[in-house]
């Protein structure tokens, strides 16, 4: 796997808990992260409010203000690769 920046990976977080209700094991084995690592990451984007924790059921959600950090993140995504396409 490529190394992956803060941004990249916060994006694949919440990316993966916007497609329902995703506990934290989950998270961890998709998004390719150890435990104490992961832990960093939710601990940062709880604070930020781009996701949410649900402590009755354990699990995590995308907030709306995740959702937009989302469709920037892949905005910023599509104008780097149009970029690198127009150099070559």
């Amino acid at each position: 796997m490529k190394n992956r920046d803060r941004a990249e990976i916060n994006a694949m977080i919440l990316d993966i808990a916007s497609h329902g209700r995703v506990t934290k094991t989950k998270i961890m084995y998709r998004a390719y992260l150890s435990y104490n690592k992961l832990e960093e990451y939710l601990t940062d984007l709880g604070k930020s409010e781009l996701l949410e924790y649900e402590v009755r059921a354990q699990i995590y959600r995308t907030t709306e203000k995740g959702k937009r950090y989302l469709e920037i993140h892949s905005r910023m995504n599509e104008l780097i690769s149009i970029n690198r396409e127009a150099a070559f």
